[in-house]
């Protein structure tokens, strides 16, 4: 169930949100909302991917493992050709 939260704009914000709004054909409530959970929905991916990173950093100080620039370009290169290339193994 939905609770109500209370959220402050300043006028000109306002303003913007019920235009839009308008020309949507839909309501601020509806267009405040679609931008919360646009914006949670993207933070939440952008700090999975900086966890992601965390720990593959972690995991490379940790063994070394990588492959190199030059052989991911290749690799990334070699994408939708005849001779497309296996993805690079990670070595020391």
């Amino acid at each position: 169930m939905a609770s109500s939260t209370p959220i402050k704009l300043d006028k000109d914000m306002k303003t913007r949100v019920r235009q839009l709004a308008e020309t949507r054909k839909r309501t601020s409530h509806w267009i405040m909302r679609e931008a919360i959970s646009q914006y949670v929905e993207r933070e939440e991916k952008r700090e999975a991917l900086q966890q992601d990173m965390l720990r593959t950093w972690e995991e490379f100080q940790a063994t070394g493992q990588h492959a190199t620039a030059e052989e991911v370009d290749q690799w990334l290169a070699s994408w939708g050709t005849e001779n497309e290339l296996p993805a690079p193994e990670c070595h020391e």
